[in-house]
């Protein structure tokens, strides 16, 4: 087979690609180098502006097969037949730290899918634990401000940690799951994903319910203490992204059972929790796993860069028979996530291999913009409607109407009867083993204990005190300990 001939973007073919012209032998670079400017200026240009959260991440290729019928709850294709595959794209992530940072460490994992269906893409965005700190979009900017780095320090610090947390006690339940032994996967494919929010399906007879996802690793449940983390963060800062590479490369294909708890819409409003609230769960006495079917990873990306941080996922790519709820941080992030990849990748960036539909096709009048490449040719219209046969509405909403009543304002989330911040963080706690507990109270203590306000101390001992008077106290005590020393 003849050699391939290196060339220019622009197709050239490239003469040398060892010496740079100079004037003479020994002499100053030319300014009609074009090779060399070329490359050059390629290279400064090769980064993107990384993600503000989610910014170290890996990420596979596989398919979700359906192994349940669900169709009594949903009339979204993909789902519509017991053995159907649909090809997934998946990428995992920590969540505060820089693209650069380690993967052992201790932080919640994202857990987002893209599933390239024959009615568009569906992406579910989601992490490795069912609830978040918070539950209104509006405190998600300054919640990741106390946990990035300090604008004067240029590091993380535990004072502006905890002091958001002191004063955001919906946190608590999240705190508890992040300091407990499930607070550091040992790999992306021991852990859990779930989709967090509360979504709605909406089957064929237009009946509509909500539902959460659970993802079940098959390969059991496995986490590092905070002292292997440290040492294996140090060994290999790329961890989870050599686990999974190597796995998936040696044949060992990582799995997750779905399932998804099922609650009739009429159920909403009555529920003892607000069924909208990120930093609450549905027992599973009250709503059981209902098995849905199986997703598989089975092919790495060919390039990192290309499919893994150029990936692009937004919880507002819905497909019929599924849509959103209520839930007020799900209906932030409709906008928000779509909008950081608007600014990291352009408004195109649904054209990109990763990102574009895969079983149907795009079709619609958006036209130009930054890296266009759908112009449809000469007689397509970037307008509608029209009178040359260009794509038209359905008319069939993808997912039943949401009820809202009420005057508009700044409203705090409706209280159900059992709605407050800290009973499901003291429901978590009492489940715990005494060993889960005391690593849980050491992790806690080693970070609060490093705080320099004592009032911000007290306060967060406050919420661990009304989530059960043990918590509060062992965590009183781990702290005042260290503190001592």
């Amino acid at each position: 087979m003849s050699q391939r001939v290196l060339t220019t973007e622009s197709g050239a073919p490239v003469a040398d690609n060892q010496n740079s012209a100079t004037a003479g032998v020994g002499g100053p670079l030319l300014l009609q180098d074009q090779h060399l400017l070329e490359k050059l200026a390629r290279f400064n240009r090769e980064r993107i502006p990384e993600r503000v959260v989610h910014a170290r991440g890996s990420g596979a290729y596989g398919h979700f097969e359906v192994t349940d019928d669900v169709t009594a709850y949903t009339h979204a294709a993909f789902l519509g037949e017991i053995g159907k595959r649909t090809e997934v794209f998946a990428r995992f992530s920590t969540v505060a730290d820089n693209l650069g940072g380690a993967d052992a460490v201790r932080d919640p994992r994202g857990f987002a899918l893209k599933f390239y269906t024959e009615e568009g893409n569906y992406d579910l965005v989601g992490n490795n634990t069912p609830v978040f700190f918070i539950k209104d979009p509006l405190k998600f900017p300054d919640f990741i401000h106390s946990q990035k780095r300090d604008p004067f320090t240029g590091k993380q610090e535990p004072d502006n940690v905890w002091d958001f947390w002191a004063h955001a006690p919906e946190a608590t339940h999240q705190v508890t799951w992040l300091m407990g032994d499930r607070g550091i996967p040992a790999s992306y494919r021991h852990m859990n994903g779930y989709g967090s929010h509360t979504y709605q399906w909406t089957n064929a007879a237009g009946d509509a319910f909500f539902v959460k996802y659970h993802f079940k690793t098959n390969q059991g449940i496995r986490c590092l203490s905070t002292e292997q983390a440290q040492e294996l963060a140090g060994k290999d800062p790329n961890s989870h992204q050599t686990d999974l590479l190597q796995a998936i490369e040696r044949g060992v294909h990582p799995s997750w059972t779905l399932y998804a708890q099922i609650m009739p819409a009429a159920d909403a409003a009555e529920y003892r929790f607000n069924p909208f609230d990120l930093t609450k769960v549905w027992p599973h006495r009250d709503y059981p796993l209902q098995r849905v079917g199986r997703l598989v990873l089975d092919r790495n990306p060919d390039n990192v860069f290309a499919e893994v941080e150029q990936a692009a996922f937004s919880p507002n790519n819905f497909v019929p028979g599924i849509g959103p709820s209520a839930d007020k941080m799900l209906q932030g992030r409709l906008f928000a996530y779509a909008d950081a990849h608007r600014y990291r990748l352009g408004v195109n960036h649904t054209q990109l291999a990763v990102n574009a539909p895969r079983a149907t096709t795009a079709d619609n009048y958006g036209r130009d913009g930054l890296m266009a490449a759908n112009s449809q040719g000469r007689y397509a219209k970037n307008y509608e409607p029209n009178s040359y046969d260009g794509p038209a509405e359905t008319g069939r909403p993808l997912a039943a109407p949401l009820s809202v009543t009420g005057h508009t304002g700044t409203h705090a989330a409706p209280q159900h009867t059992k709605d407050d911040d800290f009973y499901q963080a003291g429901e978590l706690y009492r489940l715990m083993s005494e060993e889960e507990k005391r690593r849980l109270v050491a992790n806690i203590a080693g970070g609060l204990a490093q705080v320099s306000r004592d009032d911000v101390i007290e306060k967060n001992l406050a919420h661990f005190h009304a989530a059960d008077p043990e918590y509060g106290r062992r965590v009183r005590e781990a702290v005042e300990a260290l503190r001592e020393d």
